[in-house]
């Protein structure tokens, strides 16, 4: 579906930027290589700064790689001029992290959702995309009747919703989704990360999750990449890899998953307060 080979990424580093001149560049990504299989699910794991986000707009092509090669459905995209790139974007496509800012305040959720419709072709008019909307919405779990909203009408879940849905309404491949659940109560956590199993399941959607949550990562993903300062340092089967990390970054990572530290005698505790009262 997707393979990605030795990409190295260069973005201006504009605190060095000179009084007068061009910002030196400053590398991003370092030979980094990512595969997603159809209907697989990566993840892909690190600190902040670590390069995630890069290598996410990198696959997508809203950065392009000084070096290496991306190839999606077989076809070498990696210097694609954005004329003959358009077309292939409805095949892969991202949900962001902030949902609110990310979704027009001024548009209402189903002109949002009828936009990547139009704007692939795949409804002739705008009352065509709207018909659409209802369905898309209903995939995502939202009642067709949220399309009548504005974002701020909606809970940070419910615009994450419209978010996923916006994305998955050109019917795409491959859903890039970029620390979808960071900030969400973790019951909403749980239900996004259900309605994403839901969608592979039901589609064959294949996703690159981008997280520095391992937890989230071991919920949803096959295959596991963990990325520190540009590089991808450990990567394989989410089971091997939390059962036999060989990198001391990815068991450092493993070892900061909070966990609840349980007293032994804290049920009978409880008993004899109980009877006390």
């Amino acid at each position: 579906m997707l393979d990605a080979r030795n990409l190295d990424v260069a973005l201006p580093d504009r605190s060095r930027k000179p009084l007068l001149g061009k910002a030196p560049m400053r590398m991003i990504l370092r030979n980094v290589s990512l595969s997603v299989g159809a209907g697989e699910c990566v993840g892909v794991v690190g600190e902040s700064g670590s390069g995630k986000s890069t290598l996410a707009r990198t696959l997508l092509r809203l950065l392009e790689p000084a070096d290496g090669s991306i190839h999606l459905e077989g076809r070498d995209i990696t210097h694609l001029p954005e004329a003959e790139l358009r077309p292939l974007r409805a095949r892969i496509q991202i949900a962001f992290q902030d949902s609110q800012s990310a979704l027009n305040p001024r548009r209402r959720v189903g002109a949002a959702i009828a936009e990547p419709l139009l704007a692939y072709g795949q409804a002739g008019t705008f009352a065509d995309a709207l018909r659409q909307v209802g369905e898309v919405l209903e995939r995502a779990g939202l009642p067709r009747e949220y399309a009548q909203r504005f974002p701020h009408q909606l809970s940070g879940g419910q615009r994450q919703r419209v978010g996923i849905a916006r994305a998955i309404a050109p019917r795409p491949a491959l859903l890039v989704a970029d620390e979808i659940v960071s900030g969400l109560d973790v019951s909403v956590q749980a239900q996004i990360l259900d309605l994403l199993r839901r969608l592979r399941a039901e589609t064959g959607l294949a996703v690159v999750l981008i997280s520095h949550d391992l937890s989230v990562v071991r919920v949803l993903c096959d295959q596991v990449a963990v990325m520190r300062q540009g590089e991808i340092v450990e990567f394989g089967r989410v089971e091997d890899v939390f059962r036999e990390p060989r990198h001391p970054y990815t068991r450092k990572l493993l070892r900061a998953i909070p966990l609840p530290e349980v007293d032994p005698g804290w049920i009978d505790s409880v008993d004899i307060e109980e009877e006390s009262v």
